[in-house]
């Protein structure tokens, strides 16, 4: 995730913990995360009318 999203594993860890981190490096975290197939949901009316989530992205869309 640290070389992906291109940070440190200490951000990475101060991430997990809850501290404060910038908007940018949460930004490249997700990217990152995208990139590996990760789809956020937001909030609203899904499927058994959930909140916001995230979930691999189906193997058909993505090729």
């Amino acid at each position: 995730m640290a070389k992906a999203a291109s940070v440190s594993l200490d951000t990475i860890g101060r991430f997990k913990r809850g501290e404060v981190v910038r908007e940018r490096t949460i930004a490249a975290m997700r990217t990152a995360l995208e990139g590996a197939g990760v789809e956020f949901i937001p909030e609203g009316p899904y499927q058994g009318d959930g909140g916001a989530g995230a979930r691999l992205r189906n193997a058909k869309q993505s090729g």
